[in-house]
């Protein structure tokens, strides 16, 4: 049984026992109030993440490595300046940007490929647009989430190109990456990422949205109001939630929007450090490049991803 299979079981099985599910939950007000949040953030950011796996599914089925590696500039500067800037060309998810970067490593583009891969899923339009719908009236979150994500991925490049070594990286990747079958159409490609993106982006959406329905029911206020007051320690607190959470790029704008009652900027925080590192992509990124590669790459990508959606957050929206 295939886990789409499975998928289409649970949810004919919340449809037939709706009524049911529905009078249970009216009974205890605080899951009612879970229930709420938990739809709330769902449906939101639902049609984001439709339109990101679609996105997603276009560039595996009809943009491949080697394009990307012939529009690269020979110069090391401008490679990683392209690639990251890439993500806003060509927007997908994390999971389809593992493998394409691991190509660009192995045609000798290493640093633009990490911007790159840090890029995709941070700056991508789909992202941006579905954090101003999450943060209405507050322009300062899509323009500092833009600066700190892409500031993120360029630093990390350049690093790369300055400390980087190539016996971190395994010779060759054992195979996450799903866009390419021998002998498929460019329509069976499509149809098979977009397919395994969405049940994994919505995996994770649904975790996403029961934590934050959590969040909202099982810790108290004095918690909040507490970290409120500590500026540096929430931003520290949501940068680990979202390592933890690993949530859809396309979804986390409306889980950091929920969290009402912190300030702005420890929640910027948590929306340039989800994409860029997260449980997920450690895991990927160690099959594809190598442990040596990810126990380096993420607490690395973690520091200087706190740090520019910090700076980046006290430029655009300022301390709260």
């Amino acid at each position: 049984m295939s886990s789409t299979h499975i998928f289409v079981g649970v949810v004919l099985l919340a449809i037939v026992a709706q009524t049911p599910l529905a009078r249970f939950v009216r009974e205890f007000p605080r899951l009612q109030t879970a229930a709420t949040v938990f739809a709330s953030v769902f449906i939101q950011a639902t049609p984001f993440l439709v339109l990101g796996v679609a996105v997603s599914g276009s560039i595996a089925a009809f943009v491949s490595p080697s394009v990307l590696r012939r529009v690269l500039p020979g110069n090391q500067v401008a490679a990683i300046g392209i690639g990251g800037l890439a993500g806003m060309a060509l927007p997908g998810c994390e999971c389809g940007a593992v493998p394409v970067a691991r190509r660009l490593f192995d045609h000798g583009a290493g640093a633009a490929a990490l911007s790159f891969l840090l890029s995709v899923p941070a700056i991508n339009p789909v992202v941006l647009v579905a954090t101003a719908v999450a943060f209405p009236g507050e322009p300062g979150m899509v323009a500092a989430r833009f600066a700190g994500s892409l500031a993120t991925a360029l630093v990390m490049g350049a690093l790369w190109s300055r400390f980087g070594r190539p016996s971190w990286v395994i010779a060759k990747g054992r195979g996450h990456g799903h866009h390419e079958t021998a002998g498929s159409s460019r329509r069976e490609v499509f149809s098979e990422a977009a397919r395994h993106d969405l049940l994994q982006a919505g995996s994770f959406l649904v975790l996403g949205a029961a934590a934050a329905a959590a969040l909202h029911v099982l810790v108290p206020a004095t918690v909040y109001d507490h970290l409120a007051g500590h500026l540096v320690l929430s931003i520290v607190v949501l940068a680990v939630l979202a390592v933890v959470l690993a949530l859809c790029s396309e979804a986390d704008a409306f889980v950091a929007a929920s969290m009402s009652a912190l300030p702005l900027l420890p929640r910027l925080v948590f929306l340039v450090v989800g994409p860029a590192v997260d449980v997920k992509l450690f895991t990927m990124q160690a099959g594809t490049f190598g442990r040596a590669f990810a126990v380096r790459f993420a607490p690395t990508t973690f520091v200087v991803a706190v740090v520019c959606g910090t700076v980046a957050g006290l430029i655009f929206v300022g301390a709260r």
